[in-house]
């Protein structure tokens, strides 16, 4: 079983600044990620709210922040973690393939986009159903796509959708977007978006092997209609990656890590960082902000540890 001084489960924007910190300070780092380093800026087309960067791609960005990392000395490791237990001093990070153990462990595992739950959604899954815009818009060029959504997300995507498809509807339950004021201009002025207004998606429409459209409903006439698209984008939100720490107690009852403002949860030496946490704004300049404190606090935390 490998031994750390500290393990960051997560390699997105709060993880990668935790590790870089906690390597800085000299300590045997591990940040572990069951997938591709850079968490939720994989799925990001422009970023143009990150001090430094007036406009750069969310890989890109990601692939900076990884670099910074690993240049200090921080190990990568992917792996799969089940839970965490308490030994002691020892935290024991139960994972697939290889337990390992640290003196401080940092949570950076993010959230995941959150579904619709309705017919259709998961059947077309992969089939022109995606809740990733930079991954999947390519294959919508010069086709009818619609966005779910009416926030910073949805709109920022809707956009760069609209660079790639014929046509983008945005399908909103309210009557006024509530992405920022930037943001709605742009996507106003656009001569290929339109919104559908104080609607929700009832049902994904298929011909078994493909999306064809959607159907909406309009919580206002009380009327159905289905609107005509290849491809339907979903942002409305995003659920916690929580459920291997459930055990710790360390969530509230939607599953947010509950922590104080120096990221400490209710365990000595476990942390919590970013998207994962429970805080009202979840932004990557936020979550480095978080891993930067995170980071130091674990440092002080395990440089107190007596043996």
């Amino acid at each position: 079983m490998k031994e750390y001084d500290l393990v960051v489960i997560g390699a997105g924007p709060g993880g990668m600044t935790a590790a870089m910190y906690g390597a800085r300070a000299n300590l045997k780092v591990a940040m572990i990620d069951r997938g591709v380093y850079g968490g939720q800026m994989n799925n990001t087309a422009e970023v143009e709210n990150y001090p430094g960067f007036p406009s750069i791609m969310g890989p890109d960005l990601g692939e900076k922040m990884y670099k910074s990392a690993t240049k200090q000395g921080v190990e990568f490791v992917y792996g799969d973690v089940q839970k965490i237990e308490l030994d002691g001093q020892k935290r024991i990070v139960k994972m697939d393939p290889e337990d390992i153990t640290a003196k401080a462990v940092i949570i950076a595992t993010g959230s995941t986009n959150r579904k619709l739950g309705i017919p259709g959604e998961e059947e077309y899954s992969g089939r022109g159903v995606s809740y990733c815009a930079v991954c999947d818009g390519a294959f919508f060029k010069d086709e009818n796509v619609a966005v779910v959504g009416g926030g910073d997300s949805a709109i920022s995507e809707g956009l760069y959708l609209a660079n790639l498809a014929k046509d983008v509807d945005v399908i909103h339950r309210r009557d006024q977007l509530r992405a920022e004021r930037v943001l709605q201009t742009r996507a106003f002025k656009n001569p290929k978006m339109e919104f559908t207004w104080d609607s929700v998606p009832v049902e994904i429409i298929g011909d078994e092997n493909k999306v064809t459209g959607v159907k909406v409903h309009n919580k206002k006439t009380d009327e159905d209609k289905v609107i005509d698209a290849s491809g339907v984008f979903i942002y409305i939100g995003n659920v916690p990656n929580s459920e291997p720490f459930k055990e710790l107690k360390i969530t509230d009852d939607q599953g947010w890590i509950i922590t104080n403002d120096q990221m400490e949860t209710t365990v000595p030496g476990i942390y919590a960082v970013g998207d994962v946490r429970q805080k009202k704004l979840r932004q990557i300049v936020t979550a480095v902000g978080d891993g930067g404190i995170a980071g130091q606090n674990a440092f002080e935390y395990i440089s107190e540890l007596t043996d």
